[in-house]
C-alpha cells in the first residue's frame, strides 16, 4: 500500500512530456543549484555577525557540518543495505534530469537542504529556519518534478535530517571545546591578515 502510494503522488508530480521547456529548465536550476543558499549562508555566519553573536553563530556552523555529514553518512548507509530504484530506472514517469542511477532512498539533496534548515531553527534563529524550509521544500518537489526521486525519498530525507541533527547536538554537548576550538585557532591562522583589516570577525 506505501509503495502504491508512492507510486501515485510520483504520478501526481512528475512533470508530463509536454511540459514546456523553459519550465523543465527552471526546475533544473532549482534542483540543482538552489541548494547553494545553504552552505554560503552557513559560512557567511561564521565570518560575519555582531560581535556578541558570533560564538553562536560558529557553532551552529558547527553543528550543521556534523549533522551534514552525519546525514549524508546514514543515507548512503541505507543506500547500501536496501537500495531502491530511481522512478526512471523502474520505468515509472518522466525524466527531465541527467542522473545516475544510484539508490534514491532517502534523498542526498533532500538529506542536505532539510538538515541546513532545522540546523537554522534549532541553533540559529527560529525564524530563518522556518524560511529555509521554504526552498528546501520547494527543492525536494522539483527532484521529483524532475522525476529523479520518489516523494517517499524525500520524506526519508525529512526524518534522517532531524535525526542527524540529533545526533549533532549529541556530539557537541560531549566534545564541543576539542572540535570548535581547533577549528577557530586554523581560521586565525589562516584569515590573520583579513581579521586585521577588519573584513572578517576576530
Amino acid at each position: 500500500m506505501l509503495e502504491q502510494l508512492n507510486i501515485d503522488l510520483f504520478n501526481l508530480i512528475n512533470a508530463a512530456p509536454e511540459t514546456a521547456s523553459g519550465t523543465i529548465a527552471m526546475a533544473n536550476v532549482i534542483a540543482k543549484r538552489l541548494i547553494l543558499i545553504f552552505p554560503l549562508f552557513t559560512v557567511a555566519c561564521w565570518f560575519w555577525g555582531a560581535q556578541q553573536n558570533m560564538t553562536r553563530q560558529r557553532a551552529f556552523a558547527c553543528k550543521a557540518a556534523i549533522a551534514i555529514v552525519i546525514g549524508l553518512a546514514i543515507s548512503w548507509l541505507i543506500g547500501y543495505i536496501a537500495p531502491h530504484d530511481r522512478p526512471f530506472v523502474m520505468g515509472i514517469g518522466t525524466n527531465f534530469s541527467d542522473h545516475e542511477p544510484t539508490p534514491s532512498f532517502p534523498s542526498n539533496h533532500g538529506t542536505i537542504v532539510f538538515t541546513f534548515a532545522f540546523a537554522f531553527l534549532f541553533w540559529l534563529r527560529t525564524w530563518v529556519g522556518l524560511v529555509m524550509i521554504i526552498p528546501a521544500i520547494v527543492i525536494a518537489w522539483s527532484r521529483i518534478y524532475l522525476g529523479v526521486h520518489w516523494p517517499l525519498d524525500m520524506a526519508g530525507a525529512f526524518i534522517l535530517a532531524i535525526v542527524a541533527c540529533g545526533i549533532s547536538q549529541i556530539v557537541w554537548s560531549i566534545g564541543a571545546n576539542k572540535i570548535q576550538e581547533p577549528i577557530t585557532r586554523l581560521y586565525h591562522f589562516v584569515f590573520a591578515s583579513l581579521i586585521r583589516k577588519g573584513w572578517f570577525q576576530p
